[in-house]
């Protein structure tokens, strides 16, 4: 009986030293063959529109030749973007195989952890017989130890294969953490080649113009000129609108508080001010409250007198608010915050342009004062774009990548991932202003 068994676990242990195997097969012989042909044919495209670019420049003598160069740049940019985009999908395809693989490696360690309690049991089984029974139980004293050897064999295999399946798990997550982060160099190279694409986009439009108004005599250079130095006043006067009952503010200045951010913590500009629209966005749908009960947290809309038991969680950012208003000489019950967001149940209370809440306020407001030289407030813009952009730095928004950016926004808006909605919007925001900020630097205007 004891042989049968020993036999049976002695199989199903090759089967489990079978499967664990042949988890890392190769991806289909066909699909690599029409990557590697993709790729191959970019590469050609690329060093095509390189040495366009390259005899073009070389000739540039009028506008024409210059909207050649133009077209090169956009084409190149093209064939870059469909490289990156192949190698994305190779790596979105490795990363799906991967978490195929951990599944597959997972019900193997449920599968083998099932036939080790089997054998546990027929061990306290043969426990419970004494040693003239186990004998008298075989024919003769070599088949008692040929069973107690088998045992001992197939109990050493299935520790050992234990151990190969849980470093082949390991293995298997830093694989798959290595392709994520893979792949979010890669979609930051498809966003940057996107971005130059567009800019150089907008220049062509440019170009072609003004060689239409060459031919037709419509304006002068100096009237062109004197055109696009109107048109960046305009960029630099429109208002750019705060959160938290702050007044607006116009975007040249915004811009300026922006660049200064950025200096001390290398957040893009544009970034920090797609951050800052999206909560004036967002704090023009939640309204205005006051703190009334510095107990409980309570508070009461500006606007609409309407209670809210959940203004401020107490007494973890009631405490810190006090502290703040108190040291910059605020009336705490007269100070405007956000009011909660009705349909979510959470809490309001987020101060200022920048939308704090108090606790995370406190947690800069050493750094801040290092850099800026005086208590900052909330409620100052400068000091909210200052404080903004040492939060997106800590988030992982300092070295300007896409995928850093908007997983930075997310968590600066509370709901993390890689993505989300907020962080969607947000990039969609960054690259309307950066097309205004790369207006005025295209056009030498001064900023100040």
């Amino acid at each position: 009986m004891y042989k049968r068994f020993f036999l049976l676990i002695f199989l199903i242990f090759c089967l489990f030293s079978g499967v664990s195997g042949s988890v890392f097969a190769l991806t289909e012989e066909e699909q690599e063959a029409e990557w590697r042909a993709e790729l191959a044919q970019t590469e050609l495209d690329i060093a095509k529109w390189q040495g366009i670019l390259d005899s073009t420049k070389a000739n540039t003598a009028s506008l024409k030749q210059e909207a050649a160069v133009l077209n090169a740049k956009i084409q190149k940019a093209k064939a870059f973007i469909k490289q990156k985009n192949v190698a994305i999908s190779k790596l979105e395809k490795d990363i799906v195989q991967k978490n195929v693989h951990i599944k597959t490696l997972e019900e193997d360690i449920r599968d083998g952890h099932e036939s080790l309690s089997q054998i546990l049991r027929k061990t306290n089984e043969l426990d419970e017989f004494s040693l003239p029974e186990v004998i008298l139980a075989n024919k003769d004293i070599s088949d008692f130890w040929s069973d107690l050897d088998t045992f001992q064999q197939v109990n050493r295999s299935l520790e050992d294969m234990f151990n190969q399946i849980r470093a082949m798990k390991d293995l298997t997550l830093k694989e798959k953490v290595a392709l994520d982060v893979q792949k979010d160099k890669e979609a930051d190279i498809k966003a940057a080649a996107q971005i130059e694409q567009k800019k150089v986009e907008v220049n062509e439009k440019e170009k072609e113009y003004l060689i239409k108004i060459n031919k037709t005599q419509e304006k002068t250079y100096t009237q062109v000129i004197a055109d696009r130095q109107a048109k960046a006043a305009e960029i630099r006067a429109k208002l750019f609108k705060l959160a938290g009952g702050s007044a607006a503010i116009p975007f040249g200045t915004a811009l300026i508080y922006a660049q200064s951010a950025s200096s001390q913590t290398g957040v893009s500009p544009a970034f920090v001010l797609a951050i800052l629209t999206q909560e004036s966005n967002l704090g023009s749908n939640v309204g205005k409250c006051y703190l009334t009960d510095a107990v409980t947290g309570t508070g009461v809309n500006v606007n609409s007198g309407k209670v809210w038991s959940n203004l401020m969680k107490a007494p973890r950012d009631v405490v810190p608010f006090l502290d703040i208003t108190n040291k910059l000489g605020f009336n705490a019950l007269n100070t405007v915050v956000s009011c909660p967001i009705a349909p979510t149940g959470g809490y309001g209370g987020a101060m200022g342009p920048a939308q704090f809440i108090a606790s995370t306020w406190k947690i800069f407001e050493d750094r801040l004062r290092d850099v800026l030289g005086h208590d900052a407030s909330p409620w100052n813009a400068q000091d909210a774009f200052m404080a903004s952009a040492m939060y997106l730095d800590d988030l992982g928004a300092g070295k300007g990548t896409y995928s850093g950016e908007i997983r930075a926004a997310c968590r600066y808006y509370g709901s993390g991932g890689s993505t989300c909605s907020y962080g969607r919007s947000v990039m969609k925001l960054k690259e309307s202003i950066q097309a205004d900020i790369d207006y005025l630097i295209q056009y030498g205007v001064s900023r100040r």
